[in-house]
């Protein structure tokens, strides 16, 4: 019989090799994302050939920031779970410098806009002139009337009544 075969450690010299693998596989955070939709998505979806990445730079991912070999293996990948996840974390406004400030104390709150974001058109729908929009969501709560008198959750209670005994 053969011994038991020990769990490998990662030994506490090897931080440098740690972080390396820790951010080899880092992905664009999400107010780059943001960056690129607003400014330069058309240009990223028809990148110039290169021959370094998958499918030549041909098939890229703006909402995930990420390269595929074909046009299947790209639409395959807006049915999937990370897509959509991606894609739902997109809805609300990124963290920004003025939202900091006003977290701090130097402005007054305000909350997050949700957005409406759509999965980017294909090659042929961007030839055919469809570009990646990204929209407000309209309010769907109603602003308060200034004549309609506002209630108290205390006021609204009824009182229990008393059993007859």
């Amino acid at each position: 019989m053969g011994m038991v075969q020990k769990r490998k450690k990662m030994h506490y010299g090897d931080t440098h090799l740690q972080r390396r693998w820790r951010v080899r596989n880092r992905r664009r955070d999400l107010d780059q994302i943001d960056d690129d939709l607003r400014t330069r998505s058309g240009e990223l979806i028809n990148q110039n050939v290169d021959l370094d990445k998958p499918g030549f730079a041909q098939f890229y991912c703006v909402h995930c920031a990420k390269y595929f070999i074909d046009d299947r293996s790209m639409q395959a990948h807006f049915r999937t779970k990370v897509h959509k996840r991606r894609l739902k974390a997109l809805e609300m406004e990124p963290y920004s410098i003025e939202e900091s400030e006003r977290a701090a104390g130097r402005g007054s709150f305000q909350m997050p806009k949700k957005r409406v974001i759509e999965t980017q058109p294909s090659k042929d729908e961007v030839k055919a002139g469809k570009r990646i929009k990204v929209e407000e969501k309209p309010e769907e709560d109603k602003p308060m009337d200034e004549d309609a008198p506002t209630t108290s959750a205390k006021q609204t209670r009824k009182k229990p009544k008393k059993m007859a005994t």
